[in-house]
C-alpha cells in the first residue's frame, strides 16, 4: 500500500520561506511521478510542482516558478517543496501525491491521474 504523509506547514509572513516534506512508503517501481498540489476552499486542486523519481526532471506551475523548488532525497523516500518569497495567495492546504509507475509528462498537473494522496498540511501566508 502506498502511503504519503506531509509535514512542515505553518504560518509565515509574506516574503518568508517554508519547507514542506512528504514521507513516501510502499512505492516499489523506480519510475513514479510525485507531485505537490494545493487547494483552497471552493476552488479546484492546483498542481504546484512535480518530479520524476527515475531521474531529475521537474515541472512547475507558472504561479510558483522561480520561487518554489521540488526535490527528492537520495533514497527517493521523501519529497520536499522549498517555498521562498511566499505570497498571501500561496495560502492553501498543500498535498503530495504520487502516480506510481509513470513519468511526469505534460499532464503532471492533472490531479485525477494521481493514485495516492497524503492528508495535507496547511500553509498560511500573512501580508
Amino acid at each position: 500500500e502506498v502511503k504519503l504523509k506531509e509535514s512542515g506547514g505553518g504560518s509565515v509572513q509574506a516574503g518568508g520561506s517554508l519547507r514542506l516534506s512528504c514521507a513516501i512508503s510502499g512505492l516499489y517501481d523506480k519510475s513514479n511521478c510525485v507531485g505537490w498540489f494545493r487547494q483552497v476552499p471552493g476552488k479546484d486542486r492546483e498542481g504546484v510542482a512535480a518530479i520524476w523519481t527515475g531521474g531529475s526532471s521537474t515541472s512547475y506551475s507558472d504561479s510558483v516558478k522561480g520561487r518554489f523548488t521540488i526535490s527528492l532525497d537520495s533514497a527517493k523516500s521523501s519529497a520536499y517543496l522549498q517555498m521562498n518569497s511566499l505570497k498571501p495567495e500561496d495560502t492553501a492546504m498543500y498535498f503530495c501525491a504520487t502516480d506510481p509507475g509513470r513519468k511526469c509528462d505534460s499532464m503532471w498537473a492533472y490531479w485525477l491521474r494521481y493514485f495516492a494522496w497524503g492528508d495535507g498540511t496547511q500553509v498560511t501566508v500573512s501580508s
